[in-house]
Formats: structure tokens, sequence, C-alpha cells
């Protein structure tokens, strides 16, 4: 199973690239669908990295509307991940993780929806990460919390085999609308 957790999560990487290099302007289209989003007082976005669908538009269209952000910060690399109030525009500095993160003074908070990377999706909720499992970490610690991937629609996948610590998503928003899942 893990050699073909491994060999999928490649062909991912590369199926995303070939996505983001093919339609540059995915992620300002997506960011046009953010008022289906679910209710959520406070969001929390990522910085995207690689050819991760990029959240800027995305960030101001949730601070236009009203709701307030934050970033996720890994602390402790096998721990969940804590989230601290951003703005776009505030600086940024890496994390344990090596991804870019509020600084330490900014306030640690609770946020009702996470937006996720993912490198494939499905209808069902099923959701393949990098693999490093922060993301299922954190959505155990706060199961209340609205899970949504943020992707490019051709990276839905047939169907995803998940293992017991994988946590489905409710929802997710691409460059071609939100939907929900059951």
């Amino acid at each position: 199973m893990i050699q073909d957790k491994h060999e999928l999560r490649s062909a991912a990487r590369a199926l995303r690239k070939r996505l983001a290099e093919a339609d540059p302007l995915a992620a300002s289209r997506a960011a046009h669908n953010a008022d289906a989003l679910p209710a959520a007082r406070i969001v929390a976005l990522y910085c995207a990295m690689g050819s991760e669908l990029d959240t800027d538009a995305l960030a101001a269209a949730l601070e236009a509307a009203g709701r307030r952000l934050c970033l996720p910060v890994v602390v402790q690399r096998d721990a969940p991940m804590e989230f601290r109030a951003w703005s776009p525009g505030e600086p940024l500095e890496m994390d344990a993780a090596g991804c870019p993160a509020p600084m330490p003074l900014a306030e640690v908070v609770m946020p009702d929806l996470i937006l996720t990377p993912l490198l494939a999706f499905d209808d069902h909720g099923g959701r393949l990460g990098q693999g490093g499992g922060y993301y299922d970490r954190t959505f155990a610690a706060r199961p209340d919390a609205i899970r949504i991937g943020f992707a490019y629609a051709g990276q839905k996948a047939e169907r995803l085999a998940l293992e017991p610590h994988d946590i489905r998503l409710h929802g997710v928003l691409t460059e071609t609308g939100y939907t929900a899942f059951q």
C-alpha cells in the first residue's frame, strides 16, 4: 500500500503541475466562487507552494466578504497545526515544516473552516495529501471545523483508497465551483 500511495502521489504531483501550467488563471476563477463556501467566521487558508492552487485571490475575496483569515503553523512536526491570525500583506516566516507562516506574536485562533491543499480528491470527500499527516492530525484535533479542499477541478480522482487515519473533506472549491460532499 505504501508503494501504491507513493506512486499515486508522484503521478498526482505531475498532473497538478501540468494543470497549473495549463491554466494560470484557475485560482482567480476559484476565488469568484468564494461566496459559495459554507458560512464561517474564521477561515484558514494556506500559503501555496510549488504547483498548489494559489490562495491570494481567494484571501482577498474572503477578506472583502468580512471573513477573518488565518494560516496554519507547524510548531511541532508530530502534533496538530496551530492557526495564527493573518491578513494579506502581513509578514511571514518559515515554520517547523519549512512553510510560510505568520509571526509568533500573531494571535492564535480557532478556524471554523479550514481550506487545505491536496494532490487529489474524490466525490466521497477522500483527499490525498503530501503524506506528512499535518492536516489529518489537525482535522482529528478540530473535528468541528469544516474541511474544504482547494484544488484544480482536474485533480479529481475516481475513488481514493483511504486509511483509518485519513479524515474526509466536507467539500472542495475549484475553478469550476464549490461541491459539498455527502
